[in-house]
Parts: C-alpha cells; structure tokens; sequence
C-alpha cells in the first residue's frame, strides 16, 4: 500500500471529493483525520474507514477558525503522531447572485472558509512538515479558477485566489521537501451541485434542466 504509515488531514471530509479522497487513502493504508462542521457525516465516513481496516478519526472543524484549525492539527498528531499529507477540499457555493446585488457578509463568509480556510490549514500544518523536511499539501480548487463566472463572484474569486495561494505555498515550502499542488474539479453530481443548479435556474429564469444541460455542454 502506496500510504502505509502516513497520516493525512482531509477537510470538507465527510461527504462528496472530500470523502472519496479519504476513502482512498484509507485503501492505501493511510491515517486519516476526517474534518468539517457536519458530524454526522464525518462519523459516516470515519465509520466507513474503520470498516475496511483504516484508522480514523472526526475533528468538527470550522476551517475559518484559526484556533479551531490548530486544535485540529494538534489532535491529528496526539492521534497519529505525524503529519504527511493535508488535502484543502472544505468549501460552500457561496451566493448566486450579481455583484452588485451581492451581500458582503456572504462575500466574506466564502472567502473565509474557501480561501482563508486553506491558508489557516496550510499555516499550522506547515511547521510539523518542515521540521521532518517532508510533505504534501493539496488544494482542490475549481475550474472557476480560471475562468470569469457570472452570478458566482464570490466562488470564482475564491478559486482564484487559491491557485494563487498554491503556487506561492509551492515556493515557500518546495525548499523544505514539501510539495503543494492543485486539483481543479468540474462540475461534479452531489448535493451542494444540485443547490447550484436550482439557484442559477431560479435567477436566470430557466429550467433546472437547462441549467444542467449548460454544465455538461457549455
């Protein structure tokens, strides 16, 4: 098993890519701290891991709350005694709306979790990867990272912003055998999909079926 004997962090962990991911790294032997803000699924998928012979564990985690983003960390060690691998998979939609009818605080809030969250991650599990001159962090970002994204600022922008966070990352921690690199999704089926689509519909005045037909042909 490619992991055997390494512990990772995965936030947003408990359902959709952040949970195929850990699932994953969980067949290739890996420790795995499973993090977010929904308990339920997070034990859902711990559950899982454990089932088929990995060792797992739930950190209800705001990734926009530093202190709780250090406690997180702390526990990962306490728990696993290393740290190898952060994934940065926590994130929301964020508003569907224009800019200019775009509330702030939900500007804000995306930022925070999408962007900021992977930086406060990055920060406290840094320092233990550099002391053992080895490691590996991995933004999942989006392809609305390098496109324009009508109704979707917030998002976009997050996205953005999170490439430009990993290629600086990857130059600050390269020096130190830590690699950092970026995986960006499609649009992938899931819950938090289904919410774009039925909120791009309701604003643009289309049918979900429509919206959805834009997606996979655009």
């Amino acid at each position: 098993m490619k992991l055997e004997g390494r512990a990772a962090i995965v936030t947003g962990g408990g359902h959709g890519i952040g949970r195929a991911i850990a699932l994953r790294f969980a067949a290739e032997g890996c420790a795995v701290t499973i993090a977010g803000t929904h308990r339920e699924r997070l034990e859902a998928t711990a559950g899982e891991l454990r089932a088929r012979g990995a060792r797992a564990q739930v950190s209800l985690t705001d990734v926009a709350d530093e202190p709780a983003v250090a406690r997180m960390v702390a526990a990962t060690l306490a728990e696993f005694a290393r740290l190898d691998i952060l994934v940065n998979n926590a994130g929301i939609a964020g508003p569907t709306a224009a800019a200019v009818d775009m509330a702030r605080e939900e500007w804000d809030r995306t930022l925070a979790i999408n962007l900021t969250g992977a930086l406060l991650c990055a920060k406290h599990a840094l320092p233990h990867m550099t002391a053992r001159k080895s490691g590996r962090i991995i933004n999942i970002t989006s392809v609305a990272g390098f496109i324009g994204y009508p109704l979707r600022a917030a998002y976009a922008a997050s996205k953005w912003g999170m490439i430009g966070l990993n290629r600086t990352l990857a130059l600050e921690a390269g020096p130190h055998g830590i690699t950092v690199n970026a995986i960006a999704p499609g649009s992938t089926r899931g819950e938090r999909m289904s919410r774009v689509i039925r909120a791009r519909a309701a604003a643009l005045g289309k049918t979900e079926a429509e919206i959805e037909r834009e997606y996979l042909d655009p």
